[in-house]
C-alpha cells in the first residue's frame, strides 16, 4: 500500500484533477468525511489528510510514502530526506514583504531602522532580510497576519498572497516580492529506492499531469 500525503483546502482540490486525470478518486470527501485516512479507487493507494505544514513530516519520516506540498512549507521543512521531483504548477501563489500604504519602508532601510515583521515564515524571512543587510525582529503569527500593522505590532509582514484583495482591504500593498510559489510532489527517499516499482510510475504520471 503507498500513501499520499494532502492537506485540505486549494492543494486538496487542485490535486484531484491531476489524480482524476490518472484515474484515481477518494472514495470520500475530506470536506465532510471525518476520516483522515482515504480509500481510493486505486486498491494500492491510500490518502493521508493532514495540515498542510505537516505534510513534509509526514513524509520525511516514512508515514507517507509521498506528498503535495507548497514551495513555501518545503523551505521553512528544510527538505531533509525528501526527494521533490516535481513541480506540479498548482497552488501557484507569491510571497511577498507588504506594509501599510502609508508607511515608506524604502526610507526605513535607508536610515538603517530596525523593522519588526510578522510572519509564520522564519525561514524565509530571516534568509531574505539577512542577505539585504537589514535589521529585522521577527514576530511569528500563524494567521491574519494583515492585522499586525494595523495594530502596530509590526512594521511590515511576509505572507502569500494570490489576488492582493485581503492586502488592499486593509490598507497594505505588496513591497517585494520575496519568492513564486507552487506545489511540489514529495517522495521519501528511502521509500523510492525500495519500492521503486511501485512508487516510480505513480511519480511518472504525477510528472505527466503538472500543469
Amino acid at each position: 500500500m503507498m500513501t499520499l500525503a494532502l492537506s485540505k483546502g486549494r492543494i486538496f482540490d487542485e490535486t484531484l484533477p491531476l489524480l482524476a486525470a490518472m484515474g484515481i478518486s477518494p472514495t470520500s470527501n475530506p470536506e465532510t468525511s471525518r476520516k483522515l485516512i482515504l480509500p481510493t479507487s486505486r486498491s494500492d493507494l491510500q490518502l493521508l489528510i493532514v495540515r498542510a505544514s505537516d505534510v513534509p513530516t509526514y513524509v520525511q519520516y516514512g508515514a507517507a510514502d509521498l506528498g503535495v506540498a507548497g514551495s513555501d512549507i518545503l523551505v521553512e521543512h528544510g527538505g531533509d530526506g525528501l526527494y521533490q521531483p516535481v513541480d506540479l504548477g498548482i497552488g501557484r501563489c507569491r510571497m511577498s514583504l507588504a506594509a501599510a500604504d502609508s508607511l515608506d519602508v524604502p526610507a526605513m532601510i535607508r536610515r538603517g531602522a530596525r523593522l519588526r515583521v510578522a510572519t509564520k515564515y522564519i525561514r524565509t524571512t530571516r534568509r531574505f532580510f539577512a542577505d539585504r543587510g537589514i535589521h529585522a525582529d521577527l514576530i511569528k503569527l500563524y494567521g491574519s497576519m494583515e492585522l499586525a500593522p494595523l495594530v502596530g505590532l509590526a512594521d511590515v509582514i511576509v505572507d502569500l498572497v494570490s489576488t492582493g484583495a485581503t492586502l488592499k482591504a486593509n490598507g497594505l500593498r505588496e513591497v517585494e516580492v520575496i519568492a513564486e510559489v507552487s506545489s511540489r510532489l514529495i517522495v521519501n527517499q528511502a521509500a523510492l529506492k525500495l519500492r521503486y516499482p511501485e512508487i516510480n510510475p505513480l511519480v511518472q504520471a504525477f510528472a505527466d499531469q503538472r500543469v
